[in-house]
């Protein structure tokens, strides 16, 4: 009777750092599957990459249409520049094509020492995370270059002409791509340090000035340096700032609620 009650007790799945765990998985074998997912992960780079190079010539079209859409043109000064931004681009799009295939692959490495409770929050926040990265990305490139290209350009004289090089934009391009992807997981940063109750959302509700002072720092670092494209990225992730505090606030309140129902039962 008592082993009947034990395992309809048992959870479906083991909790991590239990027996039933240790016994599955022994330390060379989590060594093992790390190196599975290094090896799976550099094999998944390489071929999309591999791919990207044959695409590289309308990626680089579409890459400088910021610039070609207003007549202007780029250029390599060195005999090697132009297969070096290529070599980079294709690695770039390769590595960003197959990012959900690699946060999948480290998801899954790390699902064994999640507890089921934890899977079930983890799980959406991953997907969230790679929407975001993308959506910061596109929002980059279709919207910040176009105008940041444009306010710079339009300081060209009769006898100051722009002659830009492909090396230096590409890199002012993936820059700025990389910077709004990664500053765009600010709402999802801000909801899981409320989630947990590391911060309290009205705390940071109440804190906009000292955020607002640390994005324009932030923002400072991640952008070149003109002004321009700082107050450009700054506007949009204060806004991110605030939605996400709203959002975090609402959960918040949320939650209490469930915890207030809890306790009149």
């Amino acid at each position: 009777m008592h082993d009947g009650a034990s395992d309809s007790e048992q959870p479906r799945l083991p909790e991590p750092g239990s027996d039933e765990t240790s016994g599955q998985m022994t330390l060379l074998d989590h060594l093992d599957e790390l190196r599975s997912v290094l090896v799976q992960t550099l094999i998944a780079v390489a071929v999309a990459s591999i791919g990207c190079w044959f695409l590289s010539s309308p990626l680089l079209d579409l890459l400088v249409k910021p610039l070609t859409s207003s007549g202007n043109m780029v250029y390599f000064s060195q005999p090697v520049e132009a297969f070096m931004t290529r070599m980079k681009l294709s690695l770039v799009c390769g590595l960003f094509v197959v990012m959900p295939f690699v946060l999948l692959r480290i998801y899954r490495f790390v699902l064994p020492g999640l507890y089921v409770k934890e899977r079930k929050v983890v799980t959406p926040l991953v997907i969230a995370s790679v929407a975001l990265f993308y959506t910061g990305v596109a929002f980059a490139y279709m919207v910040l270059i176009p105008k940041v290209m444009a306010f710079m350009l339009n300081y060209a004289t009769t006898y100051m002409q722009p002659l830009i090089g492909i090396g230096p934009y590409f890199a002012f391009v993936a820059k700025l791509c990389l910077a709004f992807g990664l500053v765009f997981q600010l709402p999802l940063v801000v909801l899981l340090l409320s989630t947990l109750g590391i911060v309290k959302p009205k705390t940071l509700w109440k804190s906009w000035r000292y955020a607002l002072l640390a994005i324009v720092v932030l923002s400072a670092m991640l952008t070149p340096p003109d002004v321009f494209s700082q107050l450009v990225m700054a506007g949009p992730v204060m806004l991110l700032y605030l939605g996400s505090v709203g959002v975090a606030m609402a959960v918040d309140r949320r939650r209490d609620q469930g915890e207030l129902h809890e306790d009149d039962d």
